[in-house]
């Protein structure tokens, strides 16, 4: 962490995302609070979580954006407009509002999506490639850390002032990113842009890069079982706390004070267990710890409940942190938001799919039956894992391959440059 915190811009990027960090893990559960209190009903609650989850849809569009601009740009673009957005909420007042949460709910995970893909291509143009699993790994603990005060301080935000008081804060803290992006001293190249590529070729460069490399090909297949188990889970909690444990919905707030605890653990872990095993075997660890919380969550003890939390919030990081630096790692840097965004589409859209599941069937289905599936799901996607992400030998010359041409595909292009990537065709990995 030393040799990070003396990169200026590392430093600035982290002092930027830790503050709009905190505003997105305050405003996010209050998102849901707000429409569960405008409408009594867990199933609305959960659907704010589905909107959210819907721009993963146009992911590979945003992946355009990406690698067409300087990512920096993209970045304090998509801070300043999202700071704008958020502030629509504060026309809300009654449930016939209730469309403005839903719409704010769409433009937030649009920015998302942009902005963290931006992200990630930008650390790969910034640090070294032995850095990208440390920087990461920093970047999730802080996130995770702030589930200790965010979503506590989120609701208690709202239970005093309401969420327009919330979603002040949450534009704040965009405008403060935004600044921490625009000194940064980061050299970006210019993008190349082909001229004359089909928008079909450049929408489906992303599709064929995770289509031609196996270890990135089991990893779609793993996180969209994942995905599909933990889609349910933005509803299934609302009934957790309010069936399950007689609660108020407030008392969110505290279980994910409790998932920030495990997650701290688990980011403070995960560097140091990428630098000792590399980023593909501990996915599997991770995944079957948040299985192993969803089945605790089954419990009426608020203390089981608190565990299941601890659980989920320490495996979480583990496993994204991991996927991230493996995409970064196995991805040039041209085509790295494409990528990135498209991997997003392919396992956001399970996710969206869940949600909505979710949110229909919490309402007629006991809760313990949902949070059984979700076990269930997570522990498939994390027996995939560990049978099937192995190291394929890739090396970080791929970050350096030429630009892809948009005549050939991306598997036979990289095939010429790597004789790995060549030999793709032999490997074992079930295709979805």
């Amino acid at each position: 962490m030393r040799d990070l915190l003396r990169h200026r811009d590392f430093r600035l990027l982290l002092v930027g995302q830790t503050l709009s960090m905190f505003g997105d893990t305050a405003m996010l559960l209050t998102l849901g609070m707000w429409a569960k209190d405008l409408t009594g009903s867990n199933a609305v609650a959960g659907s704010v979580f589905a909107a959210l989850g819907l721009p993963v849809l146009f992911a590979p569009l945003g992946g355009m954006v990406i690698d067409r601009f300087r990512r920096r740009h993209v970045m304090i673009a998509v801070d300043l407009g999202t700071a704008a957005a958020v502030l629509l909420l504060l026309l809300v007042h009654d449930r016939g509002d209730l469309w403005l949460i839903y719409l704010v709910a769409v433009l937030y995970g649009a920015s998302l999506i942009l902005f963290q893909s931006a992200r990630s291509a930008l650390l790969h143009t910034m640090l070294d490639e032995a850095q990208l699993g440390q920087a990461n790994g920093s970047l999730s603990t802080v996130r995770e850390a702030l589930r200790l005060v965010g979503p506590a301080a989120g609701a208690a935000l709202y239970a005093w002032f309401g969420g327009q008081a919330t979603a002040v804060l949450d534009s704040a803290t965009f405008l403060v990113s935004a600044a921490a992006l625009a000194m940064m001293r980061v050299a970006e190249d210019k993008p190349t842009r082909q001229v004359g590529e089909p928008l079909r070729a450049q929408l489906s460069t992303g599709v064929r890069h995770l289509r031609s490399t196996p270890v990135l090909r089991a990893a779609v297949l793993v996180v969209v079982v994942a995905m599909l188990a933990i889609g349910l889970a933005e509803s299934v909690f609302f009934a957790v706390v309010d069936e399950g444990l007689g609660k108020p919905v407030t008392y969110l707030g505290v279980l994910q004070v409790a998932m920030g605890v495990g997650a701290v653990v688990g980011g403070l872990l995960i560097t140091s267990i990428i630098r000792r095993t590399g980023e593909l075997r501990p996915i599997s660890v991770g995944l079957g710890l948040v299985a192993v919380g969803a089945a605790l969550s089954m419990s009426p003890s608020t203390v089981m409940v608190t565990a299941a939390m601890v659980c989920i919030g320490s495996g979480l990081p583990v496993s994204v942190v991991c996927i991230t630096t493996l995409l970064q790692r196995r991805t040039p840097g041209q085509i790295q938001g494409r990528v990135f965004t498209t991997f997003e589409m392919l396992t956001g859209v399970p996710q969206v799919a869940s949600i909505a599941v979710g949110a229909a069937l919490v309402a007629v289905v006991d809760f313990r039956v949902l949070l059984a599936v979700m076990a269930a799901g997570l522990t498939a996607a994390a027996t995939y894992a560990a049978l099937r992400l192995r190291d394929d030998g890739a090396s970080s010359e791929l970050a350096d391959v030429p630009p892809v041409d948009v005549d050939v595909p991306v598997g036979v292009h990289l095939a010429q440059q790597s004789p790995v990537v060549a030999d793709e065709q032999q490997s074992p990995v079930v295709r979805r």
